[in-house]
């Protein structure tokens, strides 16, 4: 039987039940449970807090106990230990070095990119990478609190350098098949770049209401092999 281990930073009881996780990472793991669900209805899915994945012996069990079965490791956070062993492991490694792909970006693409916590991205271009390259809508964020708008238009010469930029930074990180976000913000005109996320990440919830396949969907069918030719904004939302 197939498995899928999904990873967060909340705490999980040995039932598999979230214990203390925020609503966005409750919302999160569920949207992702759903489109496992829809998708791969065989698929047996355990939850587990990254926080036990610091602990070697913690790690050895994990590996141990589904070494078994072909499992799919998702993590739904970057804060995974660089000893942890898993398909995606060289990706996620990347992305968690925020400086040095804000590094790269300037010095190769000649893009401005955030300094520190100065112009931190407010805009998300979600990447599908599937047998294709598939951009969906930009996610920007919400009048409120930890809350999101799509789709969001920008002009379409930044549109393109936008796209352009996400292809470069994919392909010289060797990106595998899966849904990213590309967070980004636009000062003045231009693109600043601020990191990489190899995971569908919070924005990516208004997704569940505004397009589909939504980006969870996306990531599980990248993650499986499931090529995804459209997408489409089944309730348009602009900021």
């Amino acid at each position: 039987m197939e498995k899928v281990v999904i990873i967060i930073n909340a705490d999980v009881s040995e039932q598999g039940k979230l214990i203390a996780a925020s609503p966005v990472t409750q919302k999160m793991v569920e949207a992702l449970q759903r489109s496992i669900a829809e998708n791969s209805s065989s698929t047996e899915v355990e939850i587990v807090s990254a926080a036990t994945l610091w602990s070697k012996n913690s790690n050895s069990k994990v590996i141990k106990k589904n070494r078994d079965s072909e499992t799919i490791y998702c993590p739904l956070t970057i804060q995974v230990p660089e000893y942890f062993d898993f398909a995606q492991k060289q990706i996620y490694s990347a992305c968690k070095d925020v400086n040095a792909r804000r590094r790269w970006v300037e010095t190769n693409l000649g893009f401005k990119t955030s300094v520190g916590d100065s112009w931190l991205g407010h805009l998300w271009l979600p990447i599908i990478l599937s047998d294709e390259l598939v951009y969906a809508e930009i996610i920007g964020e919400g009048s409120m609190p930890n809350s999101y708008e799509q789709p969001v238009a920008i002009p379409s010469r930044q549109l393109k350098s936008l796209h352009s930029l996400a292809e470069k930074l994919l392909e010289n990180l060797d990106a595998p098949p899966a849904t990213y976000l590309l967070q980004f913000s636009l000062y003045n005109g231009e693109i600043v770049f601020d990191r990489l996320w190899p995971f569908p990440a919070a924005p990516a919830l208004i997704t569940l209401k505004t397009q589909q396949p939504d980006l969870f969907t996306c990531h599980w069918q990248c993650l499986t092999k499931q090529p995804i030719k459209d997408i489409s904004i089944s309730d348009p939302m602009p900021i």
